[in-house]
């Protein structure tokens, strides 16, 4: 991590920050929040016109947006590549980026399974990767994955294996990397929501049934909203949390509580 002279230890300023995955309801607001501390933002996503559509809130905060399909390792790896001729090395990352298949399991084809975890898995394991080389080239560096409280139980009343089984997945690989990177100066940690009012679960709360089952489940009897994730992610990317590494920060409302 940069040295920051700040006496505020969540201050970003002079820190590049890539988002991937900022044009859903929580990658936008985590590079608003973020620019708001003060870092440079590069946006990514598959999306056109996400920088266009931010370009107004974060002014000069916005270094770029690149269209990116994260699927693609090689569109990954040229994309990294490019931000770091242009801007220099990265200093955060934070993958954002998701999808969900609602799908019973015996109906789900290969096709919609490899769907979701080409983005959720692979993907992020591919930014992961290839941002991560930059930071461990010079011993600095963070990465905050958005996992999902689905890591941890089976929600209901919808079916969503693929969903669920994926973004486990991302937090036992951020535990992996982690260990492998803590001694070389990156800290790799997860930030795990619970029902977020974004697009994602709109087709969910507009459903009664579904939406009852969630609200009755959380202890707080309500969904979030994005700047509530935005500021763990804020925590984690900053200084306020150097010694944190492979944790996996639950923002669920308490609904795993129970």
């Amino acid at each position: 991590m940069i040295n920051n002279k700040s006496a505020n230890p969540l201050d970003l300023s002079g820190r590049t920050a890539v988002v991937v995955g900022a044009g859903g309801g929580i990658g936008g607001a985590i590079a608003k929040t973020l620019a708001a501390a003060g870092a440079r933002i590069v946006s990514i996503d598959r999306t056109p016109g996400v920088a266009k559509r931010y370009a107004e809130d974060l002014g000069a905060s916005l270094l770029a947006g690149f269209e990116v399909d994260i699927r693609d390792y090689a569109n990954v790896a040229n994309v990294s590549d490019m931000i770091q001729q242009q801007f220099g090395s990265v200093d955060i990352l934070v993958n954002s980026a998701g999808v969900v298949d609602n799908t019973p399991a015996e109906d789900m084809t290969p096709e919609q399974w490899r769907w979701v975890f080409g983005v959720n898995l692979d993907g992020l394991f591919w930014c992961c990767q290839c941002f991560g080389r930059q930071m461990l080239a010079r011993n600095s560096g963070v990465i905050v994955n958005i996992a999902s409280m689905s890591g941890l139980v089976v929600n209901k009343p919808q079916p969503q294996a693929s969903y669920n089984t994926s973004k486990a997945g991302v937090i036992m690989l951020t535990k992996s990397l982690a260990a492998e990177w803590a001694d070389r100066g990156v800290r790799v940690n997860a930030v795990s929501p619970g029902y977020i009012g974004t697009d994602m679960t709109k087709h969910g709360l507009e459903q009664p049934a579904w939406r009852d089952a969630w609200l009755n489940m959380t202890p707080m009897g309500r969904v979030g909203e994005p700047p509530e994730i935005a500021n763990a992610v804020w925590f984690l990317a900053s200084d306020a949390a150097t010694f944190a590494t492979g944790s996996n920060l639950v923002v669920d409302g308490g609904y795993t509580t129970w």
